[in-house]
């Protein structure tokens, strides 16, 4: 049988193109002519394959959208904080390469190094060293900005990948290299602080409590009248106890008010109750914010304050506050952003350059010890540098935060210091070192120490208003409100405008009790909107001194400090809260909770007013006059018993049995943020209206001796009058006004109790009013 053809290999045999030898004796297949045989690519094959493709990319797209495979709004934002300008990135190092003193490196500055000036010259050594630095910042920061952008074009035609919710979103913190080290901002990261001032730790030590003896029957309001603001400072520390004298080490003698406290993560910052006169602070207290609350879990709905009605407000309103950082155009914002960076090295600092870089490197990375090591390393191998001695004092004060440790930041506070006094250092690291020092000198207590680093900052720098203006404050910190007076004076005789200083000044004609005079630099401070103003302390007072001067305007103040998120709302306006609490003007002893305690004061009334009575004899003087600016007009006297929940032993003596019969209710006296004490009022006087400092607490009020007719008290829009042997409860956080227009005396027993909502570990933690 013959064997069968394959036919199909024998066409494959065919169709194959014979080869050819070219010119250079290579073998070459034959190609087919177009015109010839079907292997040529026609222009019509090229059109369809065009069509093919555009019809494939057209469906691409379709699908793309259809499916939402990409997000664009992520994409559109992504791109939006892709902001890196590279000559903006590269200005940074390559201004220490400024040749011509012009501020930056530009194009003369490269013709200074290459010897190519209209003078001549040539390359020296030294200018060849730069241009290779400058040759080596450019390949690293150009690598990182190329970097950037392609990572960012990944991340753009990459999926998002959806996050496992069993992973916490704390873990990448630390990978990231960021933890503990990001600077919050004031103005601002306020939501952010109030969230972390919530007591989170069980067995955290809570902060010392101030000694109070009988001697020290200041009201709480006063808190009100006598706070304004400090610069922001962390707040994971605690003050130091200005009560010992010891000196530490590390400090001068200028510093030695002070001795070292105890650090405790996530404790409450101390605060204190001083006369109205007194400016008064809370050193290690958070943001461009120190009057901050304190946080709770929030609960399941907010609870509004049940009163009848707010004052009604005029579709005016308040004039807007000029612009803000949020609300200022793009173009100032920019002006801003161009300010020239501080000028910290000087010539020879800018030889070893990249050794500071690396040691700066690992602190801005939060590798604190290893930053601390490695500065450590330069000041023993150029003890002469200013620069690696301020590097070694930020490398330390980041350990401190740390460590929570006080010793470590004290050991800080001393390096900055001896930064400051090298030789070589330049006018904007002296500025720096001093401004950290006494920034972190307030933030331990060292009221007197920081301002001594203040007016030598003011000495060398006296045209620098903002320095100025510090100074203030560490005056009026100390009490001094005559040499802060002067201060805020000589600032606005050259800076009239200037917004930080006219509240500050308006606050102290206030506290002087030049009323009609503080309003102006109260109003027109908080309308400039400038740094440092935008405090509700501020409005607190320009609100007050209105409704002093009788003009209803002041509720528009309240509105817009409530708005700006200063005040829970117009009528409830303390300053130091914990979010979520119950609020209501008005209570009864059912709603507290504390029925028992109610039972006891109105049972043993006669006793408790006996005793009153008989403190109330002129001959022994127990009763102190109210000092704290809160009276229009008449007499008003006050007899404490327990004050910040420390028992006033002398007092209790004269007393035995009213004290025995509060000692078994600790929500009474151990209650930190209020007072147990007797209040007598003559006929003819008037309180003005105001609000105590926080919402923790709530005031019972016992009537002893109530005159019939002509006493009463108002708190928001509901006004009521007291009963003999009969308890009214408030909460004295809420607008409040008494009028005793008897023709006698009117004496009552005020007992401040914790609000029944707050937590026990809240009530041990919670910082004393």
């Amino acid at each position: 049988m013959a064997p069968r053809k394959n036919f199909r290999n024998q066409a494959k045999k065919e169709v194959k193109p014979a080869a050819v030898v070219n010119k250079n004796g290579v073998k070459a297949e034959a190609t087919v002519a177009a015109s010839g045989g079907g292997g040529g690519f026609s222009g019509t094959k090229i059109f369809t394959w065009f069509m093919v493709l555009a019809l494939l990319g057209v469906w691409s797209s379709v699908a793309v959208v259809w499916f939402d495979l990409v997000d664009y709004d992520n994409v559109i934002e992504r791109a939006k904080e892709f902001r890196f300008n590279f000559s903006e990135v590269l200005q940074g190092k390559l201004s220490a390469y400024d040749a011509d003193g012009d501020g930056d490196f530009d194009v003369e500055d490269a013709k200074v190094l290459l010897g190519l000036t209209k003078d001549g010259g040539e390359i020296t050594n030294e200018n060849a060293d730069s241009l290779e630095e400058i040759f080596g910042i450019l390949a690293e920061e150009g690598s990182d900005w190329f970097y950037g952008f392609f990572t960012f074009l990944y991340d753009v035609i990459t999926p998002p990948v959806e996050k496992d919710p069993e992973i916490p979103e704390s873990q990448t913190a630390e990978e990231e290299g960021d933890a503990g080290l990001k600077e919050r901002p004031v103005s601002v990261v306020l939501r952010e602080a109030k969230e972390e001032s919530a007591v989170k730790e069980p067995d955290a030590v809570p902060p010392p409590d101030d000694d109070v003896d009988g001697s020290q029957n200041t009201d709480v309001e006063s808190e009100i009248q006598a706070a304004v603001s400090l610069p922001p400072i962390s707040d994971d520390f605690i003050p130091d106890d200005s009560r010992d004298e010891a000196t530490h080490p590390y400090e001068d003698e200028n510093d030695a008010i002070d001795t070292k406290g105890e650090l405790v993560e996530k404790a409450q910052p101390q605060q204190t109750v001083e006369e109205s006169k007194q400016y008064n602070d809370q050193p290690g207290s958070l943001e461009t914010k120190e009057a901050e609350a304190e946080s709770v879990p929030e609960p399941e709905a907010d609870v509004e304050p049940e009163v009848e009605s707010v004052p009604e407000l005029e579709a005016e309103f308040v004039p807007q506050l000029k612009e803000n950082a949020e609300d200022q155009p793009k173009d100032k914002l920019k002006e801003k952003a161009k300010k020239k960076k501080p000028k910290l090295l000087n010539k020879f600092e800018k030889t070893i350059k990249t050794e500071i870089d690396a040691a700066e490197k690992l602190r801005k990375k939060g590798k604190v010890e290893e930053a601390v090591r490695a500065f450590e390393t330069l000041v023993l191998q150029y003890p002469q540098s200013p620069r690696c001695r301020y590097g070694k004092a930020l490398a330390e004060d980041g350990l401190a935060e740390k460590m929570l440790s006080n010793d470590m930041l004290q050991k800080a506070i001393a390096t900055y210091k001896e930064a400051s006094e090298l030789p070589n250092a330049t006018p904007d690291l002296i500025k720096a070192t001093l401004k950290k020092r006494a920034e972190r000198q307030q933030f331990l207590g060292r009221m007197r120490g920081a301002l001594a680093t203040l007016e030598k900052l003011v000495q060398i720098f006296p045209e620098d208003v903002a320095l100025k203006n510090d100074l203030g404050v560490a005056h009026l910190l100390i009490g001094d409100n005559k040499s802060a007076k002067r201060v805020y004076e000589e600032v606005l005789a050259v800076a009239p405008s200037d917004g930080f200083a006219k509240v500050h000044y308006g606050f102290i004609l206030k506290s002087e009790n030049k009323i009609a005079e503080s309003i102006p630099f109260l109003r027109d401070g908080l309308e400039s909107g400038d740094p440092g103003t935008d405090d509700g302390r501020f409005y607190f007072h320009l609100g007050d001194a209105l409704q002093r001067m009788g003009d209803d305007s002041a509720y528009k103040w309240y509105e817009r400090g409530h708005q700006r998120g200063h005040f829970a709302s117009v009528w409830q306006r303390s300053l130091y809260n914990v979010d979520g609490l119950k609020a209501q003007p008005w209570w009864t002893p059912k709603d507290t909770g504390y029925m028992d305690l109610v039972k006891t004061l109105e049972r043993n009334w006669r006793i408790i007013r006996d005793e009153a009575l008989s403190v109330m004899d002129k001959t022994t003087s127990l009763f102190v006059p109210e000092e704290e600016n809160l009276r229009e007009k008449g007499e008003w006297g006050q007899f404490t018993l327990w004050q910040q929940g420390k028992k006033a032993g002398e007092s209790c003596r004269s007393v035995p049995k009213t004290c025995g019969l509060l000692e078994r209710y600790p929500e009474a006296t151990g209650c930190k943020r209020g007072q147990i004490k007797f209040s007598v009022m003559q006929p003819g006087t008037h309180v003005w209206p105001h609000t105590g400092p926080t919402n923790c607490r709530l005031r019972m009020h016992l009537g002893l001796v109530i005159p019939k007719t002509g006493c009463k008290i108002r708190c928001t829009n509901d006004t009521r009058a007291w009963e003999e042997g009969k308890v009214l409860i408030f909460d004295d956080s809420f607008e409040h006004e008494v009028w005793q227009d008897a023709d006698s005396y009117r004496l009552i027993f005020i007992v401040d109790v914790w609000h029944p909502e707050l937590t026990q570990y809240q009530r041990q933690t919670l910082s004393p009013i």
